[in-house]
């Protein structure tokens, strides 16, 4: 039975306000939060049986840098809030705290030890917990990354879904440069209720997913519709702009990817940025 993930979140917001800011998903919980939850209706909407919480930037180290710190409680909630409402609106769904990387995505080499970034992770998921029905740890891009998430979010008891991120260029590693299989022991620790792979190309994705069965746990994909990700986006203030959307990656296409990692056993599928409504319909079309 496949589960079936909302698409892509930061992306679809910037694309119906026209305009990106280095707060990316961020501005638009401040600027415009119907908007959010709009996106997640949309979702419900096409077939998604998931509503990821708009929160991965939602971070101590992305806030500091733009002098709102003081406004994590308050932002976290919030988005916690609008997603349960868009669940409750639907009559069904799951709700999915997301807890992105510190540092920056795709550079692990900027995120905090994993002891100091479990400290600002669990603060997060104790903000979440009276919320979502799962925490999913997004885009982590190594092993240290991944396990200071894992320790942060394990103090609700809550469920915890790990999503990783691959390198473009080999499905088979990291971002890091660390093989997938350097995950397995950190999985048999932790025990995380699902793995998956997330916001990388769709053709690495598509390599990365069968190495993982070894972890013998529900596994999941969703990725990005992105060319690729730029070298000048590697720091907190860079902003989407240099990042380039495919224009070969329709429904149908991104669909048949999804196949793949279906055959190669995954059961929740969804998209990352770049992935909207229109493609989560095609997959709920042949998947459910």
């Amino acid at each position: 039975m496949i589960t079936l993930l909302d698409g892509g979140m930061g992306q679809e917001l910037v694309k119906r306000a026209g305009k990106a800011t280095s707060l990316w998903s961020i501005q638009a919980l401040i600027d415009d939060p119907d908007m959010v939850r709009a996106v997640h209706d949309d979702y419900f909407a096409a077939g998604a049986d998931v509503a990821t919480t708009n929160s991965y930037s939602v971070l101590p180290d992305r806030l500091e840098t733009h002098g709102i710190a003081d406004k994590l409680t308050q932002l976290a909630t919030l988005a916690c809030e609008i997603a349960c409402a868009s669940r409750d609106a639907n009559g069904s769904g799951i709700v999915a705290g997301s807890l992105g990387p510190m540092g920056f995505s795709y550079q692990p080499d900027k995120a905090p030890p994993a002891e100091q970034a479990a400290v600002g992770y669990a603060n997060l998921a104790r903000i979440h917990a009276p919320f979502v029905d799962v925490h999913i740890l997004e885009t982590m891009s190594s092993v240290d990354q991944a396990r200071g998430a894992l320790m942060g979010a394990s103090v609700t008891g809550k469920p915890i879904w790990l999503a990783v991120s691959v390198d473009d260029a080999d499905g088979t590693k990291l971002r890091s440069g660390e093989p997938l299989g350097d995950l397995l022991p950190l999985i048999a620790k932790f025990n995380p209720a699902a793995v998956l792979i997330n916001c990388s190309l769709p053709e690495a994705v598509s390599v990365g997913v069968p190495l993982l069965t070894a972890a013998k746990v529900p596994l999941g994909a969703y990725a990005n519709g992105f060319t690729g990700i730029a070298s000048d986006f590697d720091h907190i203030g860079a902003t989407v702009d240099s990042l380039k959307a495919r224009t070969d990656l329709d429904p149908a296409r991104y669909a048949d990817f999804a196949q793949k990692w279906v055959d190669a056993g995954a059961t929740l599928i969804g998209g990352c940025c770049e992935v909207g409504p229109a493609h989560i319909a095609e997959l709920a079309a042949r998947f459910k």
